[in-house]
């Protein structure tokens, strides 16, 4: 019990670390270097200039982080799933318990409706300190130096060195476990089998068992590429009238911001729960799934929208408009040539959420049309090491997915985009 209760902590530490580094790290990259270097001209230490200017500037961005990792864990679903068991239920594992294995939907709904409770107040306590965080922090270009002093450089060598441990050893692990054979051969009864095989990859092409649900991993990655593709349509289609709104907001909009924001901490399972209950048969048409999937990606969608979209300078809007061009040719000439890389950024979000995408998905999705996730889980879900090693091999095609869109999203990244 002990043990299970580690790796759900060590699990969520591991997905959520990024967050901080991402919220905390940037509000950091926008601090004036004018003000540590007044106060080291009056005397102060490191210590105290962390203390008395650099700690106050950040306590807003260290409390949405804070608040958006709780709001995260607080609706963690595949890790407790996964990894807990009955000893470590939660809420969200409830809810899928009973919707599917003990099909109770009135009790289902109540725990739903106490989740989103809690979720609304987190979400506005997440929206007001996140806006005290684009405010007080105006975009800059950072003018900090490595480290010259010994301390220092010894000190990120070694941060370095444990997020290497940490952060790349269990994805490392993945297309390593999937390559290792681990188990007995097929057929075989006596001695484990070790060594480098295929075997996993190859298995995955092969319905030895005759299912009538089997799908080929080709087809699981062409689902879910396709969710993703209208996942990125339709979060775009509804992320900008959304993001042009909150730019500069009125009270209407602000009151709506934390509505908007909403799905970001919301349960996937939740959400999924609420097509049941409004759709019912209608849920056979696997339009739902990407439709689930935009409600999850859009909050990331207007968050990294909505930095570029207020940067825009109204009066080259105006000026454009006094020269004779009309709305769209505005649009077209000012507001496209700035929004064009946050766009890219922001489908890019919407694409990884899709493809990892897992709560929604497996209330969701029909048999024939699993995605890499659910194909996962359903390997998982059933017992012996060649489920395992499939498991591992199409996890390692997700990943492989996955990586090249993370890439995509550095690369593209505006150097002056909010914080999610």
């Amino acid at each position: 019990m002990r043990s299970s209760f580690s790796l759900i902590l060590l699990a969520h530490i591991f997905y959520n670390t990024t967050i901080v580094i991402r919220i905390v790290g940037n509000a950091l990259s926008r601090l004036d270097p004018k003000l540590e270097a007044a106060a080291r001209s009056l005397g102060a230490d490191t210590f105290h200039v962390w203390k008395n200017i650099t700690l106050p500037l950040l306590r807003p961005s260290l409390l949405a982080a804070a608040l958006l990792v709780f709001m995260f864990d607080f609706t963690s679903f595949g890790v407790i799933l996964l990894l807990g068991g009955s000893n470590f239920s939660t809420l969200e594992v409830e809810i899928y318990l009973r919707v599917l294995k003990l099909p109770n939907l009135p009790l289902a709904a109540l725990l739903s409706i106490i989740q989103l409770i809690f979720t609304l107040i987190f979400s506005i306590l997440y929206t007001r300190t996140i806006n005290q965080v684009t405010t007080q922090t105006a975009p800059r270009f950072s003018t900090s130096r490595p480290p010259k002093n010994h301390p220092r450089k010894n000190l990120r060598y070694h941060f370095l060195h444990s997020a290497f441990l940490f952060f790349f050893l269990p994805l490392i692990s993945l297309p390593i476990r999937s390559l290792t054979r681990l188990e007995a051969d097929r057929g075989q009864r006596g001695e484990v089998q070790y060594g480098f095989t295929t075997d996993y990859y190859k298995e995955l092409f092969i319905n030895r068992r005759g299912s009538l649900f089997y799908v080929p991993p080709i087809q699981a990655a062409a689902n879910s590429l396709g969710y993703a593709s209208v996942t990125v349509f339709l979060s775009l289609a509804l992320g900008y009238p959304a993001a042009y709104a909150l730019a500069k907001p009125t009270r209407l909009e602000k009151f709506l911001d934390p509505l908007i924001m909403l799905p970001l901490g919301s349960s996937a399972v939740m959400l999924g729960l609420g097509f049941i209950i409004s759709f019912g048969r209608s849920l056979a048409s696997p339009w739902f799934v990407p439709i689930a999937h935009t409600l999850v990606a859009l909050p990331f969608v207007i968050r990294t929208l909505q930095p570029a979209l207020a940067s825009i300078p109204e009066r080259l809007r105006q000026a454009a408009s006094t020269l004779g061009a009309s709305p769209f040719r505005v649009w077209q000439t000012v507001d496209f040539p700035i929004l064009s890389r946050a766009t890219l950024s922001a489908a890019t979000f919407a694409f990884t959420v899709s493809l990892g995408e897992f709560g929604a998905t497996l209330l969701l999705t029909r048999p024939e049309y699993p995605t890499i996730p659910i194909a996962i889980q359903r390997f998982l879900s059933q017992p012996g090491g060649l489920n395992f090693g499939q498991a591992m091999a199409m996890a390692t095609l997700l990943m492989l997915l996955t990586t090249l869109a993370i890439l995509a999203i550095e690369k593209l990244r505006l150097s002056d985009s909010g914080e999610f």
